[in-house]
């Protein structure tokens, strides 16, 4: 049985209080050790170029990862969600920053015991597998959408991908800002408002609240990516 002995460099603080549960895909990789942190809103979790020595699982809250352009722009690649694993990385370091969107809580296991258990368990190489997928299956539709999508098309994709993971009830609250829309989607933030209050005088969808959205008319939506 292996066991991730955590050791980070980072002040990091212990959650004390339980988070909402979601399932823990470290825990049937054979044996795997993870450990639970919490981060405040627009805390950092890691920055790029720093060593890629853990993999991160949300567990509560929401995280944006980014890279900062040399004229200061900010270009966000994903938003990852509670269920979502993230920093799992080819190279020895970090590609991208993380950030917590909001109060947040991780879990996190050490890469290197991750990596030993895949030479030995055919099931936790598969499980990696599966992750590295996923998120080259998310780099290919995001590089499509800043490329070859009008920014009615971008927000459009994203409302639909939002509501594919977020929807409750019919309701779809977004812990994001329109500011890091507009940096996932490669828009201004007038671009955001403008093309939201579009839809909405169309009656695609409608507002309760700031960041709280309807989705009346998807079809609509996913006709207009077709």
């Amino acid at each position: 049985m292996l066991t991730a002995a955590l050791n980070v460099n980072q002040p990091l603080r212990p959650k004390t209080t339980p988070a909402s549960r979601v399932s823990d895909p470290f825990a049937a990789m054979a044996g795997l050790v993870a450990s639970e942190f919490s981060y405040h809103k627009d805390e950092e979790i890691f920055g790029d170029d720093e060593p890629a020595e853990y993999v991160y699982q949300v567990v509560s809250g929401s995280v944006r990862t980014y890279k900062l352009l040399s004229d200061g722009r900010r270009q966000i690649g994903s938003f990852h969600l509670p269920g979502d694993v993230f920093g799992l990385e080819s190279g020895a370091t970090h590609r991208l920053a993380a950030e917590a969107i909001v109060d947040t809580t991780v879990r996190l296991v050490k890469r290197a015991a991750l990596e030993k258990a895949a030479t030995t368990d055919v099931q936790v190489a598969r499980k990696l597998w599966d992750m590295t997928a996923a998120e080259l299956n998310h780099a290919e539709n995001h590089m499509l959408l800043l490329g070859r999508k009008t920014a009615m098309e971008k927000v459009a994709a994203f409302l639909l991908e939002m509501d594919r993971r977020l929807a409750s009830a019919g309701m779809l609250a977004l812990p994001m800002c329109r500011r890091d829309i507009g940096d996932y989607l490669g828009l201004t933030l007038e671009t955001i408002s403008r093309a939201l209050s579009q839809l909405h005088s169309g009656g695609i969808l409608g507002f309760s609240g700031a960041r709280q959205i309807v989705l009346r008319n998807r079809q609509h939506l996913r006709d207009m990516n077709a």
